[in-house]
């Protein structure tokens, strides 16, 4: 008997074990499991802080890109390019002149030219372009049956192709018969004239095609300004027994001082770059801008001078002065507004 009971013995203690040893693998492999847990929620957890941290600067990324390589870039390139003589045909080889090609632009009539024409030009676009958008939008601020037609209606010129529009135009303002400025003026006894030919008429060819293409565009900026207004200043005008007239006079011109200028100073700037309108309206697309070059803007004595001439250089420093130009409307424009806030 006491050999039977120690022979049990081992069998009762190994069955023991291997309950304990099971539990003991259960607990290595839940404490192992909640390891890989805990890792992956640190992993996450990391990843969840660069997410937030470098994911804006990868979404602008691609701007930043575009901007060096095609804005940054050209801009230096052609700033180094305008102190050097460098021609089209070779534009690697490159001779040191200093500021030369910014000093024969002193003495060169065709700039001063193409740089008075872009002004009258701009001008004559600017001023009856904006005060027409400033009425358009203060008709449709009123409740009009159809405004939301009118408002899309307004906007279809911008949407409009540079070239297609001016290409109507030259038709419009053809000396021929087919012309429809011509026929119009005809019924009322006017001879026909010679609009691609003439200085002020040219001029004026070309400004009516920027009015028609921007004038909606400036009316719906000026109708969501007007729309920011708030109803009591009108109120109060009409309490005071002011008319409609006298509330746009001194309630909606006065509150849109900031946003007039805004457009003023985009206007003004694209006057400064206008290019497609005066190159179509020329006959066979000539970067002339005319027989006398009449209505040649900076913009065409640019392509003039870098892609029929060949003169990098020259064509460069045009381009910087272009720039530089827009740089003190820039300014001009900042301390105007410094004024306004001042004032108000």
């Amino acid at each position: 008997m006491p050999s039977d009971t120690q022979a049990a013995a081992p069998s009762t203690t190994e069955e023991g074990a291997a309950p304990r040893a099971r539990a003991g693998a259960r607990d290595a492999a839940a404490a192992a499991g909640a390891g890989a847990v805990e890792r992956r929620r640190a992993r996450r957890s990391r990843l969840y802080r660069w997410d937030v941290k470098y994911s804006p600067y990868a979404l602008v990324a691609p701007f930043f890109l575009f901007f060096v390589a095609f804005g940054l870039f050209p801009l230096l390139y052609t700033g180094w390019a305008s102190l050097h003589r460098v021609e089209l045909g070779a534009p690697t080889d490159m001779e040191w002149v200093g500021l030369r090609n910014f000093s024969r632009l002193w003495d060169d009539e065709f700039f001063w030219n193409a740089l008075r024409n872009t002004f009258t030009i701009g001008v004559i676009s600017t001023v009856p372009q904006l005060l027409m958008a400033l009425g358009l939008a203060h008709l449709l601020h009123y409740r009009l049956r159809g405004s939301m037609f009118f408002r899309v209606a307004i906007l279809t010129p911008y949407a409009t192709s540079v070239a297609a529009a001016t290409l109507v135009f030259v038709l419009m303002f053809s000396r021929t018969d087919h012309g429809m400025i011509n026929w119009a003026l005809g019924l009322v006894g006017v001879d026909a004239v010679d609009w691609q030919n003439g200085d002020w008429t040219a001029q004026f060819a070309v400004s009516a095609i920027v009015i028609w293409r921007w004038t909606g565009y400036n009316a719906l900026i000026y109708l969501a300004a007007m729309q920011a207004i708030p109803n009591d200043l009108y109120e109060s005008a009409a309490l005071d027994g002011a008319s409609r007239r006298q509330q746009f006079l001194h309630v909606t011109v006065p509150s849109l001082r900031p946003t007039i200028l805004f457009t003023c100073v985009v206007s003004t700037i694209g006057a400064t770059q206008l290019f497609g309108e005066p190159l179509l309206f020329s006959q066979g697309a000539s970067p002339t801008g005319g027989s006398d070059h009449q209505f040649q803007t900076l913009g065409l004595y640019l392509y003039e001078q870098g892609w029929f001439n060949q003169h990098l250089g020259r064509a460069s420093a045009i381009a910087w002065t272009m720039f530089l130009l827009l740089v003190l409307i820039g300014l001009l424009n900042w301390a105007i507004s410094r004024w306004i806030r001042k004032s108000a």
